[in-house]
């Protein structure tokens, strides 16, 4: 089997728009955030798109759904308890499916706390993931219709995903999510490190997504409520993981 062809590029102001391209030419879009940005996208590739991926209801990832179903007669598949809200849904699917994209293995893995009914969809033989608002890179999505332990188990189960996954993200984030970390491990060299690559990277026009689970598990605040210097720095000891993610993602909603 030939490994997938992804493709990453800009929608709407920050959103993050992703294709997949497997060999067969079975093209699925990783949410659609916006019609024409798709569009021009598969222009550029000259691929013919068959699925969109849909990871949670909110308007900014499924507004293009419709018209690129009429344009392209596209299948679209997304979380079953959010189907009702989803436009144009023809499968849902739910924690624990799974299914063939282009004779890729495509496992759903539920993954609530920003939308009750967020999945991310991760292919094993190709060590990707996309993870909508969960995740992103040294960040993670607001918690806005679940908990925050809801949240922090969902990251979790993104966290034990094998370290060398490739994690495509919803937004691009990434500088302002890399200074609110370093105000939280000020001495995180990779950390720092990370962060004026994503400085020169954006100066430079570049997107900063996808990024590596094991990059991720060494400087994203959000996957490290554990670090002894983030608990004393937060004035938190020994309280459940959850609760001192809860307090990092209270701090960075004000920030």
């Amino acid at each position: 089997m030939s490994a997938l062809e992804i493709h990453v590029f800009l929608c709407r102001k920050d959103n993050i728009g992703v294709l997949v391209h497997a060999e067969d030419g079975t093209t699925a879009a990783i949410d659609a955030p916006d019609a024409d940005a798709v569009l021009a996208a598969l222009d550029v590739t000259g691929w013919s798109l068959t699925h969109i991926l849909v990871t949670h209801h909110h308007g900014d990832h499924t507004a293009g759904n419709l018209e690129l179903k009429d344009k392209t007669g596209c299948r679209i598949i997304g979380p079953r308890g959010e189907a009702a809200r989803i436009p144009g849904i023809d499968v849902d699917v739910d924690d624990g499916d799974s299914f063939v994209l282009g004779g890729h293995r495509v496992e759903v893995i539920g993954t609530p706390g920003h939308t009750m009914g967020h999945v991310t969809y991760f292919m094993p033989d190709d060590r990707a993931a996309f993870v909508g608002d969960t995740l992103f890179v040294m960040g993670c999505g607001r918690v806005l219709e679940g908990n925050y332990e809801m949240m922090w188990h969902s990251l979790c189960r993104i966290a034990s995903l094998p370290r060398d996954t490739r994690i495509y993200c919803g937004h691009d984030y990434t500088i302002a999510n890399a200074r609110f970390g370093l105000s939280i491990e000020p001495d995180n060299a990779l950390l720092r490190h990370r962060l004026e690559d994503a400085e020169q990277r954006t100066a430079d026009g570049r997107i900063t997504v996808p990024t590596v689970l094991e990059q991720e598990l060494q400087t994203n605040v959000f996957l490290r409520p554990h670090n002894f210097g983030t608990r004393t720095r937060l004035g938190m000891g020994a309280v459940a993981d959850w609760r001192v993610f809860g307090e990092m993602r209270d701090r960075k909603n004000k920030s």
